[in-house]
Formats: C-alpha cells, structure tokens, sequence
C-alpha cells in the first residue's frame, strides 16, 4: 500500500541526507541537542550498541544499550529527528541476528559484539616488478 504524494512528497522534505550506513552491532555515537533555560543549547552524546531498527521514513528508530557503571542503559532514538545533531559510526560488530535483546541482561565478555572487518575492493592491487641485481 503506497502513500499519498503529498504526504510522501512532506516526509522527504523532512528526511536527513547524512545518516551514515549501520547495522545492527555496530556502535554508534549519536549527538543529541538539549535546549536548556534561556534558549541555550548544548550537545549531548550517547555512545551504544545498535541491537533493533524499526520502521521506515520518517519514522524509523533504533534502540542502543549500553553498560555505564553496572548498570545497563537502553535509548530509542528517531533518526530523522531535528534534536539529533550528529550520527558517527564508531565500531563495525558482527552479529547474525536483527534483533540483539539477548545483550540486555548481560555483562562483560557475554556482552560483547565481536568487529566487522570489511576489505576495500575499489583499490586496486598493483604489480611490483621485483628488481635484478645484474
């Protein structure tokens, strides 16, 4: 079921440009604006693992978790939001679920996301011809 243009055409407008591309595994660091008394205006950062995306559009969200003091902390973040100043990619994880639930009520190594390593396959390996001594 498609949507109406106009509401389509509206949700566009809205969208951000510069969401790098995640997973879910991978850490992220996200720069949340806090408007505090008097109009000011800070940044806040919150650094996690991504264990579920929801949704599509404008509406799509994902939950980090991450362990601060002993204590597990979770936060649903909307990425098309106005608040959200910043998404950086921190660490690659590999993971072979979409949904990562399980790391909620673990600790230490249970907790932890093994790394993604990717091979760049745009540059090309050279020839080294190799030299004579004669």
């Amino acid at each position: 079921m498609s949507k109406n243009p106009i509401i389509q055409k509206f949700e566009n407008e809205q969208m951000k440009k510069s969401i790098p591309e995640f997973r879910v595994g991978d850490t992220l660091r996200v720069h949340t604006r806090i408007i505090e008394e008097g109009g000011k205006e800070r940044l806040q950062m919150f650094t996690g693992t991504v264990i579920a995306r929801k949704g599509d559009g404008v509406s799509e969200t994902i939950s980090l978790h991450r362990v601060a003091y002993g204590e597990g902390m979770e936060r649903v973040v909307y990425l098309h939001s106005p608040l959200i100043a910043k998404l950086e990619l921190v660490k690659k994880g590999r993971v072979r679920r979409s949904k990562l639930y399980y790391l909620r009520g673990t600790s230490g190594k249970a907790a932890k996301v093994k790394g993604r390593y990717e091979v760049e396959k745009d540059t090309p390996q050279e020839d080294v011809q190799p030299q004579s001594d004669a």
